[in-house]
């Protein structure tokens, strides 16, 4: 080994280690965890070096080393793996997947759920974008003399319901005629590109026009949904944030599913994508790191899920969930 390759041991041995303890690592502690068949001397000196280049630092005198930022991104990029998913958590995942049922948005909440409980850290998943599913199928529910139930169901398996006040005494004979009529015109296109051939009875297509500008509307308004799991993490990784604002900060970032939305957008770049730290534009999240992966149906990405947390986080552990979790998410959503 040279010493290039040993500093690279010495480095990964203090990050795994600082993120198991919390504690500052001495040149000893590196010595004997890392086995590199040299004096405490020699690991001391590799330390000084890794500490001249930005790697690691001194948080006070006389105490170990932690890892900065940059020591984190040499660790990430070089030490991790999205298949290195321990053997127990990968069977968790696939159980998962092999037994969920239920809508799209009980998936989601669940996997975020899921995500949390491998990474111990907070979950995000976006959901598919509405505008980018085409129309599987249309139904009209009566409700009351007065309320239509309008029921879309999308390509991408997501249900969408909307209540629409009707004349009363409409007949169920005519919001049945309205739903054969809007049916084969939206199957297989999106809501706001298909257009619906009059029927020929007024009273039928007045129901179909009004009908179909609800649903385009909805979708003109629509965003991603966002379900995130795991919340209460933030509250016990509090010391790990280095600040008791952070916390807040980044419940209200959550809180916000439209930032939430353009944030993974901007950060993902296909695969997993990690930001850490300052890596990160917006200023809530500077104290914090982010894992990133999209996942697909068929075609192009359908969404994308992560977790965030501290800064010293297991990178190793949270790369391989979020890989894992995006690709079977991802194999259930085309089947």
């Amino acid at each position: 080994m040279d010493a290039a390759d040993r500093r690279a041991a010495v480095l990964r041995a203090v990050v795994e280690t600082y993120v198991a303890t919390a504690q500052p690592v001495a040149s000893q502690t590196v010595a004997q965890v890392a086995e590199l068949g040299v004096s405490s001397a020699t690991v001391r000196n590799d330390m000084h070096q890794l500490e001249r280049e930005g790697y690691i630092v001194q948080p006070h005198t006389s105490a170990g080393r932690v890892p900065t930022e940059r020591g984190y991104r040499y660790f990430v990029d070089h030490f991790t793996t999205p298949s290195s998913l321990p053997a127990g958590p990968r069977r968790v995942v696939s159980q998962f997947f092999a037994t969920v049922e239920g809508a799209i948005d009980d998936l989601l909440t669940q996997t975020s759920q899921l995500l949390a409980r491998l990474t111990s850290h907070t979950a995000v998943v976006v959901g598919p974008s509405p505008d980018r599913a085409s129309v599987r199928s249309v139904h009209l529910v009566r409700l009351h003399d007065e309320l239509l139930l309008v029921v879309l169901v999308l390509s991408n398996g997501v249900v969408e319901k909307e209540a629409l006040a009707i004349p009363p005494g409409l007949g169920d004979d005519l919001i049945a005629r309205a739903e054969r009529a809007l049916g084969p015109a939206l199957a297989g296109h999106r809501v706001g590109e298909a257009e619906v051939p009059a029927t020929g009875d007024p009273e039928v297509d007045a129901l179909v026009a009004r009908v179909h500008a609800t649903l385009v509307e909805q979708h003109r308004c629509a965003r991603e949904p966002v379900y995130v799991g795991g919340t209460s993490h933030l509250a016990e990784e509090s010391e790990a944030f280095g600040a008791e604002r952070t916390v807040a900060r980044l419940l209200e970032v959550l809180e916000h599913q439209a930032v939430v939305v353009a944030l993974v957008r901007e950060l993902i770049e296909g695969g997993v994508t990690v930001r850490i730290g300052s890596e990160n534009e917006v200023e809530a999240l500077r104290g914090c790191s982010l894992v990133l992966a999209p996942y697909g149906a068929e075609g192009p990405a359908a969404g994308t899920l992560g977790v965030l947390g501290p800064t010293r986080m297991d990178y190793r552990r949270a790369v391989a969930a979020v890989a894992a979790v995006s690709e079977r998410l991802g194999a259930v959503l085309s089947a």
